[in-house]
């Protein structure tokens, strides 16, 4: 990974920073029109950005390009993540935005923090959210759509926690590019236009349906000039009186009020939920694996301790020696990564949630990713699939708890960005769903998160970690990472993704290609997408060859081919003639761009 000499752009590019390497140069191949939330819009082959100073990578090359200019102008790693984050909520609504949540691994040159702006279930929220009269679980999309399932959005409050500590350029002006976008209008992209022709319940608010639909009811083609002046306002009042704007006063009683109106599935946020949020700073999740330290997000998010977990496990197996052939992954490799995977899951299913209300296990995060509970837990991978992985018992671990049974869909986004100072960071934002619960206020729309919630609140082992509660924060999957060089702490990678509860393997899929296989970061997000929910063994759809899916199958595995739409963003360190530069990668499964000087 880290001496790569595997250059896709000419180094003569490295003046110009790579930077004309855009999707637009590519021909893309369009899927069907997506099922699944936040599914496939086509895959364009990328080949990776070049840098000497700074770089930023995210979904949509608009939101890039506010980024860039906030680090061209002097701006530290968060003040481009701000700018980012504002113009994806205009060009990418379907996946974040201002009415989400967002979790953040920061670097200042010499420590790592996390960031937490998780939204949190309103006050008069109960166990009981999801079900029925008859104590049944409510249809999942009748429990999404409207009021219900809306949290208390935590992105703003998190970026203001974070800015304060680390921001360089004044707030207001972070908020410029998205200002200006929204007012004189921004091409609506093929992804956006591809998942607004399968998209069956957002016509059903006013708000939404002007914006999004003409007249007749379609949708907004390619191309065509979408503004939004309502989040404009929205946006100016933020830059003009910071985060206070959103979280009091009238935007706070305008979601409230679209929230406890919704007038057939209302939810129960008010405007003292939204005042009294608060974003959280913790300590993140790091551990050795190899010659590398890897650090990631802690509880509410699973993804730090998951991804760690597999690493832990496969640390004990020679992955080195598993390396891609030709392009197509081993069957051997397959069978280990997503046997860690099912391992890691059950633990995940039934140990984590909100820390402010559900303690870990005896020792904490310790505890999970002691070397030797995850070689007890190595030991037993076998030579054939174990098929579902019990979770496993923790040094000390005196808990009962129960099965978490919440659907984590992926409608969510990645931002990773190093500045000229060396501070970099891994930001992953969501709405939950694709669009969110469809509700709009204010140019944008509210997030369905509480819907990651388990329906259920009890099983026969126990309580569920992960069930409603009045001001807890649901469980994620989001895997924001940073990757140290263990001996000399230089920052090697910056990754994540979205993809629900998919992230976790999407994230360490690239860490094994790039710490065991060499793979630059680009190389390593444009392998096929597999892995294991402690369910059936998942390939990505086109990708999986008939004879890897006959191996597996001889080993025992339950094979599910289907959409896997990661939107991996990473940037690495890397060594070309000598000169250490930075190296941005891009999901082909996305529109993403890097760009840096």
């Amino acid at each position: 990974m880290i001496k790569s000499s595997i250059v896709i752009c000419l180094f003569s590019a490295l003046l110009g920073g790579c930077n004309s390497l855009s999707p637009d140069h590519h021909s893309a191949s369009r899927h069907a029109v997506p099922v699944a939330p936040e599914g496939s819009s086509g895959y364009i082959e990328k080949h990776g950005w070049i840098a000497r100073k700074f770089m930023v990578v995210a979904a949509n090359p608009l939101a890039v390009d506010a980024g860039y200019q906030m680090l061209k102008a002097g701006g530290s790693a968060v003040d481009a993540a701000i700018a980012t984050q504002m113009v994806l909520g205009l060009v990418e609504p379907q996946s974040s935005g201002i009415g989400g949540g967002a979790f953040m691994l920061h670097f200042d040159g010499e420590k790592v923090q996390a960031f937490d702006g998780r939204e949190t279930a309103p006050a008069h929220a109960h166990e009981k959210l999801f079900q029925a009269a008859d104590g049944k679980a409510v249809p999942f999309q009748e429990a999404v759509v409207g009021g219900r399932s809306v949290g208390v959005p935590g992105v703003l409050r998190m970026l203001e926690l974070a800015h304060k500590q680390y921001g360089k350029l004044p707030w207001h002006t972070l908020f410029a590019p998205a200002i200006r976008l929204a007012t004189d209008g921004f091409a609506v992209s093929p992804r956006l236009a591809t998942l607004l022709e399968s998209e069956t319940y957002l016509k059903n608010d006013l708000l939404a349906a002007a914006y999004f639909y003409d007249v007749q009811g379609k949708p907004r083609p390619v191309g065509y000039l979408l503004k939004n002046p309502a989040l404009a306002a929205t946006l100016q009042k933020i830059a003009h009186d910071g985060a206070d704007a959103f979280y009091k006063g009238r935007i706070a009683y305008d979601i409230a009020r679209k929230v406890t109106q919704h007038p057939s599935n209302p939810g129960t946020l008010t405007t003292q939920d939204m005042a009294d949020y608060r974003a959280k700073v913790r300590t993140p999740v790091c551990s050795d694996y190899k010659a590398w330290t890897v650090c990631g997000m802690p509880p509410p998010s699973s993804g730090g301790i998951a991804v760690a977990q597999m690493l832990g496990m496969l640390e004990t197996k020679d992955m080195h020696a598993l390396a891609p052939t030709g392009g197509d992954l081993q069957a051997d490799a397959v069978h280990l990564f997503t046997e860690a995977g099912r391992l890691a899951y059950a633990d995940r299913n039934r140990y984590i949630a909100d820390p402010d209300f559900v303690p870990l296990p005896d020792g904490g995060v310790h505890a999970l990713l002691d070397k030797k509970y995850l070689a007890r837990r190595a030991a037993l991978i076998g030579e054939r699939s174990m098929g579902q992985a019990q979770p496993g018992m923790p040094f000390g671990q005196q808990l009962a708890w129960g099965r978490d049974a919440s659907a984590e869909l992926p409608s969510t986004s990645h931002i990773s960005i190093v500045d000229a100072s060396g501070r970099a960071l891994a930001m992953t934002t969501t709405i939950e769903n694709s669009f969110g619960a469809r509700q709009m206020v204010g140019g944008f729309l509210l997030n369905n998160e509480l819907s990651d919630f388990s329906v259920e609140a009890a099983d026969i082992d126990g309580p569920i970690a992960n069930r409603v509660q009045p001001g807890k924060r649901p469980r994620s999957s989001m895997a924001p990472t940073l990757v140290f060089e263990k001996d000399s702490k230089k920052l090697m990678l910056a990754i994540g993704s979205p993809g629900g509860s998919a992230i976790i393997n999407y994230v360490g899929k690239v860490l094994i290609a790039t710490m065991d296989w060499g793979l630059n970061v680009q190389q390593a997000i444009n392998l096929p997408n597999v892995g294991s929910r402690n369910g059936p063994t998942e390939l990505e759809q086109g990708r999986a060859p008939t004879r890897l899916i006959a191996q597996l199958q001889a080993r025992g595995h339950e094979v599910q081919v289907l959409e896997q739409t990661s939107g991996l963003h990473g940037i690495m360190r890397l060594t070309v003639h000598g000169e250490e530069v930075w190296f941005g990668g891009a999901d082909p499964r996305r529109e993403g761009i890097a760009q840096g000087d």
